[in-house]
């Protein structure tokens, strides 16, 4: 059996890979979306409650000096932050779980087979044809050769798509 060139293994992967990623970032838009929103509502009520931290700070500093309500006012930042960047880690870690569930629903598509083969194929590529190959639980391959071991399961395959993609995600919600 003839080992195709990295080239056509690629190739062969491409519309695999598109579809993976299209899927990805439709997955990741819909769910950035409503992170968006959930975010946009999270700040709101952190707006809201540190707008009363806020109040009450004002009156203490009227009372207490300008310094206690400094010390409120920086502490109402880093509460609104920290509610912000929560919202964030939720809303990726929602991406990655979506993503993988999606890629493991390949397993039942007419597809699966063909896609397997060319998973097995990429890892002969990598491995060598004496790669010994077997299939992951969630779906893909895991292939072994002395000292070296291939990871072409579906949820890996979905996390390095996720993080190829994290600067792209990451951006979504930057000013």
């Amino acid at each position: 059996m003839t080992t195709p060139a990295p080239e056509q293994t690629t190739d062969a992967l491409s519309p695999v890979r598109a579809g993976l990623l299209r899927a990805a970032h439709a997955d990741a838009e819909a769910l950035l979306a409503r992170a968006e929103r959930e975010a946009a509502a999270l700040l709101d009520q952190a707006r809201a409650e540190a707008r009363a931290i806020l109040d009450g700070a004002r009156r203490q500093g009227e009372a207490d000096g300008s310094d206690a309500a400094r010390d409120l006012l920086v502490g109402a930042r880093r509460e609104a932050r920290s509610r912000t960047l929560a919202a964030r880690r939720e809303a990726y870690r929602e991406l990655r779980r979506e993503a993988a569930e999606r890629v493991r629903a390949l397993r039942g598509s007419d597809d699966y087979a063909s896609l397997r083969a060319r998973l097995e194929q990429r890892a002969r590529v990598l491995l060598g044809s004496a790669a010994e190959i077997s299939e992951h639980t969630d779906g893909g391959v895991v292939a072994r050769a002395p000292g070296r071991r291939v990871d072409l399961s579906l949820a890996t395959l979905a996390d390095r798509a996720v993080d190829r993609m994290s600067g792209e995600v990451r951006s979504l919600w930057e000013p």
